[in-house]
């Protein structure tokens, strides 16, 4: 199995260490040409939204990304990727196209500046005990629409989501040690 992780901004090297743990060989991509690599899935880690989307389009990747997305590629995003993903977004203020292959409405920044990041521990669908979740001026996920399955929920807002081979948190997991969110997303692919 081989992973390719966006690594245009944001904490790609931490999702890379996930993969390591797990034994899952990865590639960053960074240009047009990394992502003609071969793959089996794709991580988009967090950062900020409208830098990661500036990039993408500048760069080329953002046709070729959202065409294998649509295609059926696994692809796994956190924070910024989950709004990469979301059909809709509230207080989305970039010119850029998102990939939007998600049936989700997010509502970016919700919990305010970086000053409002927390750490907590919730119930995830599919993993077995309460998972550490490292959030960090973080969206939430307003609703959901067709074939859209919620997997978690911190104070009555949905953090993690699964649509066909999309997953997203609103959350971290790449920043702590627990490895069972990644493993998560390796089982949708295999």
């Amino acid at each position: 199995m081989r992973i390719a992780i966006l690594a245009l901004q944001g904490a790609f090297a931490e999702h890379e260490q996930m993969m390591r743990k797990l034994g899952v060989e990865t590639f960053e991509v960074r240009q047009a040409a990394d992502w003609e690599q071969p793959k089996d899935g794709l991580i988009i880690p967090g950062g900020e939204s409208t830098v990661m989307l500036k990039l993408l389009h500048e760069l080329n990747l953002f046709e070729p990304i959202k065409r294998d997305i649509e295609r059926g590629l696994p692809v796994y995003g956190t924070c910024a990727g989950l709004i990469l993903l979301s059909k809709e977004v509230e207080n989305a203020n970039t010119p850029y196209e998102r990939f939007a292959t998600m049936n989700i409405r997010t509502c970016r920044n919700a919990y305010g500046r970086q000053t409002g990041s927390f750490f907590t521990t919730a119930s995830m669908k599919g993993i077995a005990k309460p998972v550490p979740m490292t959030f960090i001026r973080a969206p939430y996920i307003d609703s959901v629409g067709e074939g859209v399955e919620v997997l978690a929920e911190v104070d009555g807002h949905i953090v993690a989501a699964k649509q066909g081979k999309q997953l997203v948190t609103a959350f971290h997991p790449e920043l702590g040690e627990d490895t069972r969110v990644h493993e998560l997303f390796i089982n949708l692919i295999t």
